[in-house]
């Protein structure tokens, strides 16, 4: 289970890599915009963060509910923006710059709660 645990884990971390990756890729843009990378890599967030989280229940590890509620519910809003955004015309700033201020407040709750 170990194994299953850490590879799912290793693709969450490539989904996290593909949002802010979507993100950084277009700071100096002026058509910044929801891109598939950040619609592919939150859908992925949010599959493999709940299968994450139903293994380590399954395995008695300590989960701190409190902390999985707020980044579910960080992660939805981010795949739902990506949705919304994926077939908007460019630019599209705000929805850019939305998904990736939570994407870093998601990162900032995973290390430091």
């Amino acid at each position: 289970m170990d194994v299953a645990y850490n590879l799912i884990l290793i693709v969450h971390f490539i989904g996290l890599a593909s949002v802010v990756g979507g993100f950084l890729v277009q700071m100096k843009s002026a058509e910044k915009g929801v891109n598939p990378a950040m619609w592919h890599g939150a859908l992925t967030q949010l599959v493999t963060g709940v299968l994450l989280v139903g293994l380590a229940e399954m395995q008695d590890f300590d989960v701190d509910h409190a902390k999985i509620g707020v980044k579910l519910v960080v992660t939805i809003v981010i795949t739902v923006l990506a949705f919304v955004g994926r077939k908007k015309p460019l630019p599209q700033i705000g929805l850019w710059g939305a998904i990736g201020a939570l994407s870093i407040a998601n990162i900032v709750i995973a290390v430091l709660w």
